[in-house]
């Protein structure tokens, strides 16, 4: 039997891997991406003569599927977790601690946002239990129209923002509440009297397990070994043209007949190639949106005076270029071992693509100043490396999660066929591995009950 992958990011790759481990050693598993190599947003370049992750860094380390694969693989001492630090926030022109006891920034009480907001968002917050709130159960907003609605802009722009710009390179504007902050939202939905009451119910129970995790020697690591263990045919700087029915199977434009297809592609491209077979989950798909970015690695020197902080999130409306600084150095151990000290500088938020046209030399100095900025150090870089990801985050915005079932209720009902990606059920490499890995078990099954008829 032969199956395409269409897409090599981490679905893609997982899903291969699965594919290969649930049909043996005589499926026919080909690996097609439109990119010169295969990772997708996963990307381990070099940095002062050694290796360091230039898209994602991190991944959620409360989820099992990444320390799970690890170990199938035979890369648990690739696991690294953080120092331990905390961030801080970037506000009003100076650092704050980031605040505790919030969900993505949003506060169970007002105690937690002092010296962050005004006075008088203080009392808001600590009156909002006070207020009647109005939730329709199983409704959907953005996250800023929640936030501000119950606790004032500041509490989104100051607090909320940096946290998702982190995560979706957007913000609480783009972001809608039940596909973020599903916790928040069953609170909601389940009767919560106030915003403050259902973040507190929300909140995850207190746990010393390390937040993240990360790979030793970057995802390179593990793009590599799914790729190896995968046996698959891989056919890059090919994008795939078209997708249609076949007389016993699909057709996949350029390779041809096929008895199976996963579909691990951005949204756009999967809503492309869908437009005939499935029209209905295309057109959903097509109106998913995503956002760009691009990130700048500085190699300073060891003793460069950088706070001892993981790292550094910009509020909305700051005059500074970046959106974040990750302290690669201070936030990673295994970093920290290294002779230059490490920083990585985020630009680019949904909506301002902007900084991903602009030339290398002006971003390695826009990271270098506004780094300077907010830590008040002597920056002198010894080496930098630029590296741009358009279109690289989906937005989660309201009405999400109904999107993506609408989605997969139509393609549930086409034999043979599957999709995998980061739009659907989380941005993070976890979630990613989860829906790589749900799509090879769909595909399994179905191409096994045919081989068996």
């Amino acid at each position: 039997m032969r199956i395409a992958v269409v897409g090599g990011g981490i679905s893609g790759l997982v899903a291969a891997y699965r594919l290969r481990t649930l049909l043996g050693p005589d499926a026919d598993v080909v690996v097609l991406d439109r990119a010169e190599r295969v990772g997708g947003i996963l990307y381990t370049g070099e940095l002062a003569g050694e290796p360091l992750d230039l898209g994602a860094e991190a991944f959620v380390g409360r989820r099992p599927e990444v320390p799970a694969v690890l170990r199938e693989l035979g890369l648990e001492s690739q696991l690294v977790t953080p120092a331990g630090l905390r961030p801080l926030l970037w506000s009003s022109g100076a650092a704050h601690p980031l605040p505790e006891g919030t969900l993505m920034g949003i506060p169970s009480n007002a105690e937690s946002m002092r010296d962050l907001v005004d006075a008088e968002t203080l009392r808001r917050i600590a009156a909002e239990p006070d207020r009647p709130l109005s939730w329709e159960p199983g409704s959907d907003i953005d996250v800023y129209q929640l936030v501000a609605d119950r606790f004032g802009t500041q509490v989104a722009e100051r607090s909320v923002d940096p946290l998702l710009g982190g995560v979706y390179a957007g913000s609480s504007r783009s972001i809608g509440v039940r596909a973020a902050l599903p916790t928040l939202a069953a609170a909601l939905d389940n009767g919560a009297s106030s915003l403050t009451a259902a973040v507190g119910a929300a909140l995850p129970p207190p746990s010393s397990a390390p937040v993240f995790g990360a790979l030793r020697d970057g995802y390179r690591v593990l793009l590599e070994a799914l790729a190896e263990r995968s046996e698959a045919r891989f056919v890059t700087a090919t994008p795939v043209t078209r997708l249609a029915r076949g007389l016993r199977g699909w057709v996949v434009d350029p390779v041809g007949a096929v008895d199976a297809v996963v579909l691990a592609t951005p949204a756009p491209v999967t809503a492309r190639l869908l437009k005939t077979v499935a029209p209905a989950a295309a057109a959903e798909l097509a109106g998913v949106e995503l956002s760009s970015s691009a990130v700048v690695a500085l190699a300073l020197p060891r003793q460069t005076a950088l706070p001892r902080n993981s790292g550094i999130l910009v509020a909305t409306g700051e005059p500074l270029r970046a959106k974040a600084f990750t302290l690669s150095s201070r936030k990673w151990t295994h970093l920290a071992r290294r002779e230059t000290a490490l920083v990585r500088v985020s630009f680019g938020k949904f909506g301002d693509d902007s900084p991903l046209s602009w030339p290398d030399a002006e971003l390695v100095a826009a990271a270098t100043e506004d780094l300077a900025a907010v830590t008040g150090a002597a920056i002198e870089p010894i080496e930098a490396v630029v590296r741009r990801w358009p279109g690289g985050l989906a937005q989660y915005a309201p009405g999400h999660p109904a999107r993506i079932a609408a989605v997969e209720a139509e393609v549930a009902a086409l034999d043979g066929l599957a999709v995998a990606g980061a739009y659907l059920h989380g941005v993070g490499v976890p979630a990613c591995v989860a829906s790589g890995t749900a799509a090879a078990q769909r595909i399994a099954a179905t191409v096994g009950a045919g081989s068996a008829r």
